[in-house]
């Protein structure tokens, strides 16, 4: 717990270290299609959650996207037993420190994490994970545009293929992907979608009793006002 607090204190700090403004890229509102947060969630257990898990969020939390723990425990559940548990990391810690020379942190609030000035926190995972490019100076053999110098590999390259920097450093598609850019784009935004949900899953829930108190406000001021009118008629 320690180190994940510790984790989440110092991304923001870590993402503006530089001090200077960066450009980040709107990524799309997903927040109210179910078929786009599965899609998101898929990508997320099937590239994600090998290194990074969700300490905060349940398996069964993602019956309300619309699945069945039945569907759940068939599709996405490959590192618990239970819908109960956490969505834990494949991977032991002591190795990935190993691989990565620290282990990669927690997800479970990284959308609302890196949000600054320059945008969400949305915004910065969208452009984060379309910015990866081939750096054979790295020891991954990846870097990135926006978080230069990342430890992070680029692990969904086999989808998006193969970016490099040109002579104006700016990333182009040098090895297409088995998907299409605009595919590409479209998955990340189901997947920055999907963490942004996890960050704060009872958000929709949230609105829609602000929105009904809002709704409640305004009916009670259209009954108390005539009231005070009638009230205070005769007073001079």
């Amino acid at each position: 717990m320690k180190k994940l607090l510790m984790a989440l204190l110092f991304t923001p700090v870590i993402a503006l270290a530089s001090g200077a403004s960066v450009h980040l890229d709107k990524a799309p509102d997903v927040q109210g299609d179910k078929a786009a947060l599965q899609s998101g969630a898929r990508t997320f257990v099937n590239y994600c959650l090998n290194c990074h898990g969700t300490s905060f969020v349940r398996y069964n939390r993602l019956t309300d996207l619309g699945l069945t723990e039945q569907q759940v425990k068939e599709n996405l559940m490959f590192t618990a037993v239970k819908t109960g548990e956490t969505m834990r990391i494949a991977a032991r810690p002591d190795e990935q420190k190993i691989w990565f020379g620290a282990a990669p942190p927690d997800l479970s609030l990284v959308a609302r994490a890196r949000a600054s000035e320059d945008g969400s926190g949305a915004d910065w995972l969208y452009t984060y994970l379309r910015s990866f490019y081939v750096d054979e100076a790295r020891p991954t053999g990846w870097n990135n545009t926006l978080f230069a110098n990342v430890g992070m590999p680029h692990v969904l390259w086999q989808l998006q293929g193969q970016q490099v920097l040109n002579k104006d450093h700016h990333l182009e598609l040098a090895v297409p992907g088995t998907l299409t850019p605009a595919e590409y784009d479209k998955q990340i935004g189901d997947l920055v979608g999907f963490l942004v949900w996890i960050a704060e899953p009872d958000a929709g829930f949230r609105r829609k009793i602000g929105f009904g108190v809002l709704a409640f406000l305004v009916l009670l001021f259209a009954v108390a006002y005539p009231l005070k009118k009638a009230y205070w008629k005769d007073v001079k």
